[in-house]
């Protein structure tokens, strides 16, 4: 292909400087967050001129807190100093602006390289850099990268047999960021295990924790967990890492005991946390300053299977390759509905669910089993080919589909826990479908080991309906079939990371409902996180 005739350049979504009241579309800086950055602004420009800097040096100071603010609301660590209209030296002339030479009590840290922090980010970065740096000199550490089907459990299982077979006695725990990938990631070990001897199979963990419930998150906010009062293990599993931000995953490794080991597990490509920085991203691009492991050969999906090849083209950015493959509809197992309704694609793939549950409304084991078969996937939460739409669409033709006078709590109706709430063991991302129990009353049923668990309406925490779900909350989760619904204009949230991780939770077949213009846009699009943790452990490694 001619390079004049190449569209799949990267569009970095990075650096963003954005007034608080500049729009964005569905980007917008909430109001909370933009007042935020503006009363940080102010705090710093009146501290400035307390400490007796020039006007100008504590308004660049000033636009430099707002800048910072608002870029970590967006998912950034850091800001750069060339996306500022302030130089180095007025910064440092502010008296409110430090180095990590010399941080003193001030509330922004300009690094070498010309990255601007808040205090805490760049603390929280160097102590997390300390702890990976630890535990990979002390041969503790191992990180393994590798998308859906490439073995990343399997690894696991095997080692933790080995290292129990060595040690019967070792203090295993299992977390994931979410309950729902706690809660897949200890089926899928066992179900990886089923082959290993009965007597070292029964020493396999039998549960698995949040990272907030892991830690003892305590009502009042902070945790039970700390370096101070480290957690009692000697080996710890995370899945899911990609989905760790900055300050959960520093607070998680430090309260793991130095001499315990630690394995995070991920897919450097998927979508990166909802709040700050692009954790397992950076410690998996480099595999000279860490233990990083990188599984690629894929055992569900071939390299040139209908799904294997197009998520391979959307990671790698090929754009025109992409839309070829989905117009060629491959083997099967992917489709391009270009020009179809998002609603109606999802009446059609959940109809064989709602089917099911008419016909056989107290089996709660088939309509799981019918409900597990599909998922709508979506980029935002609002309009039309969002969330809320789609939702709405589909609890409409449910009642119509399940009659009688049920009202909210209707026979079918997938909800999404929204909390975690320990005390009725739900946790935020947890699924449960309503359905009657034996006396006719509505219930919500959760999957629970290889049963289930009724929950009455009454006692549910905060939820939402669930025909369709966020590409974010899908994370973590499998279905045979997936609908990826993304919205007809071109949005800053439809990136190459979204759509690799949304094809990427089918098993079978995955449905692309998209317009070109809107599809080559998002796959074009990478969001790269500013940050300086690679920055870190490399200053740490020539330090020690």
């Amino acid at each position: 292909m001619e390079q004049t005739e190449r569209v799949e350049q990267t569009e970095r979504v990075e650096q963003p400087v954005l007034s608080p009241f500049q729009a964005q579309g569905e980007s917008a800086l909430l109001a909370p967050e933009a007042a935020l950055a503006e009363g940080l602004a102010q705090h710093v420009e009146l501290w400035s001129r307390e400490l007796g800097a020039s006007p100008e040096a504590a308004r660049d100071a000033a636009d430099a807190a707002r800048a910072v603010s608002l870029a970590m609301a967006q998912g950034h660590v850091c800001i750069r100093l060339a996306a500022l209209q302030a130089t180095r030296a007025s910064l440092l002339a502010s008296g409110v602006v430090g180095t990590p030479a010399a941080p003193g009590a001030c509330p922004l840290l300009l690094d070498d390289e010309g990255r601007l922090y808040l205090h805490r980010a760049f603390d929280d970065e160097r102590r997390l850099a300390c702890r990976l740096l630890q535990a990979a000199q002390a041969g503790r550490l191992a990180i393994i990268s590798g998308g859906p089907g490439t073995g990343k459990t399997t690894r696991v299982a095997q080692d933790i047999a080995a290292a129990l077979q060595a040690e019967p006695g070792l203090r295993i725990a299992l977390a994931a960021p979410t309950g729902k990938a706690a809660a897949r990631m200890t089926e899928a070990l066992h179900q990886r295990a089923a082959g290993l001897d009965p007597a070292l199979r029964a020493l396999l963990p039998r549960e698995s924790y949040t990272v907030h419930r892991l830690l003892g998150l305590r009502p009042g906010g902070g945790f039970a967990h700390d370096a101070a009062q480290p957690l009692a293990l000697d080996l710890l599993v995370v899945d899911e890492a990609s989905m760790l931000d900055l300050q959960l995953a520093t607070r998680l490794l430090e309260a793991v005991p130095p001499a315990a080991r630690i394995v995070l597990l991920g897919d450097k490509d998927q979508l990166a946390a909802v709040e700050s920085g692009a954790v397992f991203a950076d410690l998996s691009a480099d595999r000279a300053l860490l233990p990083v492991e990188w599984l690629e050969k894929n055992w569900r999906f071939p390299a040139d299977s209908g799904i294997g090849r197009l998520a391979t083209l959307v990671r790698q950015g090929e754009v025109r390759g992409a839309l070829a493959w989905l117009r060629a509809g491959g083997d099967g197992t992917i489709r391009w509905a270009a020009g179809d309704a998002p609603a109606a694609l999802a009446r059609a793939g959940h109809g064989p669910f709602m089917d099911a549950v008419a016909a056989h409304p107290q089996d709660v084991a088939r309509a799981w089993e019918a409900f597990d078969r599909f998922r709508v996937l979506c980029a935002l939460r609002e309009g039309p080919a969002g969330v809320e739409g789609i939702n709405q669409a589909l609890t409409r033709e449910a009642r119509q589909r399940m009659g009688g006078n049920w009202g909210a709590w209707h026979p079918g109706r997938p909800v999404m826990v929204g909390v975690n709430d320990y005390a009725m063991r739900l946790f935020n991302g947890d699924i449960g479908l309503v359905l009657p129990d034996a006396s006719g009353q509505p219930m919500v049923w959760f999957q629970e080991g290889t049963g289930f668990r009724a929950v009455p309406p009454a006692r549910m925490p905060r939820h939402e309906t669930a025909y369709a779900m966020t590409v974010h909350k899908a994370q973590g989760s499998e279905f045979d079939e997936v609908l990826l619904v993304l919205p007809q204009a071109e949005v800053r949230v439809a990136t190459r990371e979204l759509v690799y991780t949304g094809i990427t939770r089918a098993r079978a077949r995955a449905t692309v409902c998209a317009d070109e213009a809107a599809l080559e846009a998002a796959i074009a699009r990478q969001v790269l996180r500013d940050g300086g943790l690679q920055a870190r452990l490399r200053e740490l490694r020539a330090s020690s």
